[in-house]
């Protein structure tokens, strides 16, 4: 009786440990046939991303190569001789014909370049369009502190660009650069980068027409490793929806791959203006001004962490009649915080002459408010 019972108990205990291995066997079958789905499921979802990810990067490059087709339409070749052939695009144009760039803003005939390479204000100078026309263009406007200038072509219906908004990029964002670097042969080279740096400051040491070296500094501008070359200058540093955010302007020459653009919110209210009214009365106060980025290079003495650092002042200027004076600190106009110099800039060609500005100075650690009407450029 005894055995009887103890085989009993050990077919029971079989059976018992039996269950428990065949219940493990389908929990396990059950777990890898579970993983086998999860690893199809997001292999099917990978290839349809991958998929998806080359749709869009055709379509961007499409995209791309659209708007620089686009926008070489709008860049015109820039000279101060007239040529007597068909182009001014020749094999030696930049040497022979100080050869530049330029891009149309407006239907009827309005052109952003630089300074250098228009000529000043009044001053004439050929320009050439995409299909070869040759005008005549007048300079309307030009700024030598910040290289820029606007000329008038008698045309309407032409093709232009689109302004972007340079106070918005950003250090890595892909930009192109668009012009005539040599000549003829390589008119509307595009070239690619991206934006190094912003709020560049740089020292251009030069010689006038004697022989004389002058020292002149440009701030607020647009570094890129974007190809420039001499023929580039004047042309436009676009974003990759076509939109102008900097016109390239200088080159440093003892280091490679380094261009910089002025920005083009700078001059935006003076391009509205000849828009709207089809002129442009500049405004002035009559200094001259440097910010804390300039300053270091002025005088190591100076400590400037905010405002503008009056340096000279006009005589008989909007400034000298409501005695400002050199060494006082500009740090607001109509409650606008100056920073730079670009911002007083900005706000005095949103101007008018004979408006009246509100100047918040800082002088000998006292501030003072000073109310000044302002003048005509001439």
């Amino acid at each position: 009786m005894a055995k009887y019972i103890k085989r009993e108990k050990s077919k029971k205990a079989k059976k018992y440990l039996l269950g428990i291995i065949i219940s493990f066997l389908i929990i396990l079958v059950i777990a890898l046939l579970y993983q086998m789905y999860i690893k199809i499921d997001v292999k099917e979802e990978n290839e349809g991303f991958s998929a998806e990810r080359t749709v869009q990067t055709v379509e961007t490059n499409e995209n791309i190569t659209t708007v620089l087709e686009n926008t070489t339409q709008c860049v015109v070749g820039i000279s101060k001789l007239k040529n007597t052939g068909s182009t001014i695009f020749l094999n030696d144009g930049v040497s022979q014909l100080g050869l530049g760039s330029g891009v149309i803003i407006t239907e009827n005939g309005y052109i952003l370049s630089n300074e250098h390479v228009t000529g000043e204000k009044y001053s004439t100078c050929y320009v050439t369009l995409e299909d070869g026309r040759n005008y005549k263009a007048n300079v309307v406007w030009s700024d030598s502190n910040i290289d820029l200038s606007i000329s008038k072509i008698n045309m309407t219906g032409l093709p232009y660009a689109n302004l972007g908004n340079s106070e918005n990029i950003r250090i890595g964002q892909s930009v192109y650069a668009i012009g005539n670097p040599i000549g003829f042969e390589f008119q509307r080279t595009v070239t690619a980068g991206i934006i190094s740096a912003v709020d560049r400051t740089i020292k251009i040491d030069e010689e006038d027409e004697n022989g004389n070296e002058i020292t002149s500094y440009m701030d607020d501008l647009i570094q890129t490793d974007a190809t420039i070359n001499k023929g580039n200058s004047g042309g436009p540093l676009i974003n990759e929806n076509g939109e102008i955010i900097g016109i390239t302007s200088v080159k440093i020459t003892s280091a490679e791959g380094i261009g910089f653009a002025v920005p083009i919110n700078i001059i935006k209210p003076i391009i509205d203006k000849y828009k709207t009214d089809g002129k442009f009365e500049e405004a002035t106060l009559g200094i001259f001004a440097y910010d804390k980025n300039i300053i270091p290079y002025i005088d190591s003495n100076i400590s400037l962490d905010k405002g503008i650092y009056v340096a000279q002042i006009v005589n008989y200027s909007p400034a000298s009649k409501a005695n400002l004076k050199v060494g006082d600190v500009i740090e607001k106009i109509d409650d606008v915080e100056l920073n730079k110099m670009s911002d007083l800039r900005r706000y005095i060609y949103q101007k008018n002459p004979g408006d009246k500005v509100n100047l918040t100075i800082y002088r000998n650690k006292k501030e003072y408010n000073i109310e000044i009407t302002l003048g005509k450029k001439s």
